[in-house]
């Protein structure tokens, strides 16, 4: 099983009915853990129904396969089906480059910091 690890920070809103959260994950998401580790963040939704807004850090994130970006995009589709938002924070650029290839960077906005991910999540 190839190593992958996902950790859950709280960052403080104005908004009392805004929940932000940043996600990091790190090792590599494949066919091995994927499944696994997707579970950590539909409990974070389900937790969580409104208002949620997930910042990825992705800054030591290798590789994620195309179930891996499945997941993703189901993400969104649950998060801003109920007034949330995602947005990618440090991707590397092989990531980025995958994720533009399959269309989710025209959904997901991806930021070059967390700062400025933090910004545009609690401005918005």
């Amino acid at each position: 099983m190839t190593y992958a690890n996902i950790t859950i920070e709280d960052l403080a809103s104005d908004q009392a009915d805004k929940m932000v959260k940043i996600v990091k994950i790190s090792g590599q998401l494949d066919e091995s853990n994927v499944d696994e580790q997707s579970k950590t963040i539909y409990q974070l939704i389900e937790a969580n129904p409104k208002n949620l807004y997930l910042i990825f850090d992705f800054s030591e994130l290798e590789y994620l396969n195309s179930k891996a970006i499945g997941y993703l995009t189901d993400w969104y589709g649950k998060i801003s089906a109920e007034s949330g938002q995602i947005a990618i924070s440090m991707a590397q650029e092989n990531i980025v480059d995958i994720l533009q290839v399959v269309g989710l960077t025209q959904l997901i906005t991806c930021h070059v910091t967390l700062d400025e991910a933090k910004t545009a999540m609690l401005a918005s």
